[in-house]
């Protein structure tokens, strides 16, 4: 349920930086997605923590960060859109190529949602700034998906306090990503490898090898 809230509360804020000059009832209607998603995300967590045994609450804050921040920060609200993937039978299999599979899907749509959203957020806090060299939403984009890459051209960058918070958070979240990849990768090898080994030891030997 509360992925069906996160993907409310992804379109409306995606309506609410896109459009820019919205009608009265449009901004009610904002309004008002936003204040309902908020109130289910706390809820959410209010009840859980409540029915969490009394000496493992804090370690429940803790241990679920986003749940955590999905309160206090719009952002992590948009990324429990990837708790939809939950539901697709083929990445709840208990396999190697399942988990590998779900890791990756979970990965790559974090990575989507949290670029994207990024993106609008600093459009947001940037366009209107004095000497702002992100002004439209494909300044945005391409600013975010330069710096989670770490190109780094330097053709735009944001200029305020919240707009930089905004890049360090970018900054961080792409050093998650190149570090999951590279343990998707290296386990994929890995992985490879071991079935190789079992491969070649299953093998009967060559008639040569027989003969001599």
């Amino acid at each position: 349920m509360l992925a069906i809230f996160g993907v409310l509360f992804f379109v409306a804020y995606s309506v609410f930086v896109l459009v820019t000059d919205p009608a009265d009832w449009l901004i009610v209607v904002l309004a008002v997605v936003g204040i309902a998603t908020w109130a289910a995300f706390a809820l959410d967590l209010v009840a859980r923590i409540a029915l969490s045994d009394r000496g493992r609450r804090w370690r429940f804050v803790f241990t679920h960060p986003i749940d955590v921040l999905s309160v206090f920060v719009p952002l992590f609200r948009a990324l429990r859109v990837a708790d939809l993937l939950r539901h697709i039978p083929v990445l709840n299999g208990k396999s190697g190529a399942s988990v590998r599979g779900s890791v990756i899907a979970h990965a790559l749509t974090y990575a989507v949602v949290f670029v994207y959203v990024i993106a609008l957020a600093t459009l947001q806090v940037e366009r209107d700034a004095v000497d702002a060299t992100i002004t439209t939403f494909g300044d945005a984009l391409w600013w975010a998906v330069v710096t989670i890459a770490t190109v780094g051209y330097g053709d735009t960058y944001p200029v305020t306090a919240t707009g930089r918070f905004l890049a360090v958070m970018l900054m961080g979240g792409g050093i998650i990503i190149v570090g999951t990849t590279s343990a998707i990768v290296v386990s994929y090898i890995t992985e490879r490898i071991a079935a190789n080994r079992a491969a070649s030891a299953d093998q009967p030997p060559s008639n040569e090898s027989s003969a001599s």
